[in-house]
């Protein structure tokens, strides 16, 4: 499978493109503000076609608790480490789009165009990059939710509250479904979740949804895979074509540099600790012992790897061919 870089990014992303080939803006790229960085990279995978759609990166004063079991101190450290501007914390979205079995197939939709004006088009911009890819969202059959976090599921309709995906059937994990449809529940959500129950009934409300198990093929060539912990149905996917296998995982970490070289560590976001700490250590196990790249949602831009043993952790080897 060969990568071949199709647009780069600007603003925010900058740094991480930077040790990737070499940038290569077109003219309509490089008139583009720092504020809404835009990229595209695409790549074959056997039969199918994978596209990734950087959305945006978003920058905010790092949280108090972020890092829940560690001090505050090691927290800033842990992400100075990475470059980061000293307090500050940056968050990247990045879709993917699959082409496999003649289905065109969205794995998550982004923040979504109304997020792009509230933040000044640092996000939202999946809509954009999917037109620079030439990717009609009324070509879209089916889209795949990982998880109902705002920054998954806000994408699936238009600033308008009209259909993003118009033509697509939307399938949803029947975890995550069950969860998040009973507000009654939100006594078993963490604080950063609680919140969440209203946003998941405004966005869903006039949709009509496909629930879906784990362990059962979803799409052409995609099975779905629980990785709880997260969210309690939070789910990543596996695709596959001929002896190829390459995962998906949604949020099973946020940056890499962080949260696979520190499993242990525990995420505000992240609903039950313990268990997404589990879930990661299962989860790179497996794409270790495969030798499986694996694609992550909050990676630096473009978000592709293999997984490596590091101390009691892991690391990201970020790569552009496979």
């Amino acid at each position: 499978m060969q990568f071949t870089r199709r647009a780069a990014l600007a603003g925010a992303a900058a740094a991480a493109a930077g040790t990737l080939s070499p940038i290569s803006l077109s003219p309509s790229q490089a008139q583009t503000p720092a504020a809404a960085p835009t990229g595209v990279f695409r790549y074959k995978f056997g039969d199918g076609e994978i596209v990734q759609v950087f959305d945006g990166a978003r920058t905010f004063p790092m949280p108090e608790n972020l890092i829940v079991n560690l001090d505050k101190e090691k927290t800033a450290a842990a992400y100075e480490g990475l470059y980061m501007p000293k307090g500050q914390l940056t968050i990247s979205f990045s879709p993917v789009i699959v082409k496999m079995g003649g289905k065109t197939i969205a794995i998550d939709t982004g923040n979504g165009l109304g997020a792009f004006d509230a933040s000044k088009g640092a996000v939202g911009n999946t809509r954009a990059n999917m037109a620079a890819a030439g990717i009609d969202p009324k070509s879209v059959d089916i889209v795949l939710i990982s998880h109902f976090h705002g920054d998954h599921i806000g994408g699936l309709k238009n600033a308008d509250g009209s259909l993003a995906y118009p033509n697509a059937e939307i399938k949803v994990p029947a975890v995550e479904w069950a969860f998040w449809s009973d507000e009654s529940n939100a006594s078993k959500a963490n604080g950063p979740n609680k919140g969440n129950f209203a946003n998941v009934k405004k966005v869903f409300e006039g949709l009509k949804t496909t629930p879906y198990e784990n362990g059962k093929e979803v799409a052409p060539g995609i099975t779905s895979f629980a990785t709880p912990g997260h969210t309690p149905g939070h789910t990543s996917f596996i695709i596959a074509s001929g002896s190829k296998r390459l995962a998906v995982q949604g949020d099973v970490t946020n940056h890499p540099g962080v949260f696979m070289r520190n499993p242990g560590w525990h995420l505000m976001f992240d609903n039950d600790g313990g268990m997404s700490e589990a879930t990661r250590r299962k989860f790179y196990d497996m794409a270790l012992a495969e030798k499986m790249p694996i694609i992550g949602y909050h990676f630096p831009f473009p978000s592709a790897g293999y997984v490596e043993k590091d101390g009691t952790g892991y690391r990201l080897v970020q790569v552009h061919a496979i």
